[in-house]
């Protein structure tokens, strides 16, 4: 069993100045996940600590770097799933919190629930012990002014959505074969108010079972749940697909079926990863074996050396 984490931080399209900073979030993410699994930790500790890194990191749309909805203010979903026993926990439309892929793993921890929403979350959290921060601290100036620059009336929708990756999410396998998937997003840019997107559905934003493998997915929400593309890769795995192929074969469908652009990183029981885009751009970083790979236009394939030393 080779312990492996896969990170992604977005589909979409990236600007110059903004992709170096893209890249090296996710690489920096994918190390951080991988000290978990070396230090004998769980694929599920890995991935909420990868999906944290990405959240406080303000290059990233989740956490702290948020897009706006149209009222200009931050509302976030997130998952996770443990492959070895199915159970999930998922926050939705959630403010005021700066890790909420944190706050989706107490959902599953500590709740006999898989989603809690808005003001439902947010007095979970309070419960729980979870610190509120103020939406201040998650808008970014980069954030506001893609937001304004989106209001005005000729602004164009498609264009509207570069710039601004979509979502963050990682998956693992650790050394004891069990799976785990995370996912974490501020949404939509200028997305109406308490609009939830695929991020926080099971199957959707991901998917994650110790017999098949784990899915994180990123790109056009309403897309990605038209095809339930989390479970579309891994259904394909069950039919013999590899990793590679059977993320190709629902991003095509999606794109085929309802002209939806995404990216995914998928692992399978083994350790075999992949990460896969139809967008233009998907910052991804993946540690396995102590090597670094690392890629963000699609043909892309870097790897180093990932010792410390």
């Amino acid at each position: 069993m080779l312990p492996v984490v896969v990170v992604h931080g977005g589909a979409g399209h990236i600007p110059k100045e903004r992709s170096e900073k893209s890249t090296s979030g996710v690489c920096s993410a994918a190390r951080a996940g991988y000290t978990i699994l070396q230090g004998g930790g769980s694929s599920m500790d890995a991935v909420v600590e990868a999906v944290s890194e990405l959240e406080n990191n303000p290059s990233f749309n989740a956490g702290c770097g948020s897009v706006l909805n149209v009222k200009g203010e931050v509302e976030m979903d997130a998952i996770v799933m443990d492959g070895k026993t199915l159970g999930s926990g998922a926050v939705s439309a959630v403010r005021n919190i700066a890790n909420p892929v944190q706050l989706a793993r107490l959902v599953m921890d500590k709740t006999s629930h898989a989603c809690l929403t808005a003001e439902g979350a947010s007095l979970f959290a309070q419960a729980m012990g979870v610190p509120q921060v103020s939406q201040e601290s998650l808008i970014t100036d980069y954030s506001r002014m893609r937001w304004k620059k989106n209001l005005a009336p000729d602004a164009n929708p498609v264009a509207c959505q570069m710039g601004k990756m979509g979502t963050v999410g990682a998956v693992a396998v650790d050394s004891e074969g069990n799976i785990a998937c995370a996912t974490s997003t501020g949404g939509m840019l200028n997305k109406m108010e308490g609009r939830v997107g695929d991020t926080p559905c099971i199957g959707c934003g991901g998917y994650a079972d110790n017999k098949l493998g784990a899915v994180s997915t990123t790109g056009h929400g309403e897309a990605i749940m038209k095809v339930t593309l989390a479970r579309l890769i891994l259904f394909h795995m069950e039919q013999g697909q590899s990793v590679e192929a059977a993320s190709d074969l629902g991003l095509a469908y999606m794109k085929s079926r309802v002209g939806g652009l995404g990216g995914v990183v998928t692992v399978d029981p083994q350790g075999h990863w992949a990460a896969r885009f139809s967008s233009l751009q998907m910052a991804w970083a993946a540690v396995q074996k102590d090597t670094l790979h690392y890629g963000l236009y699609a043909g892309e394939h870097f790897t180093q050396d990932n010792n410390p030393h």
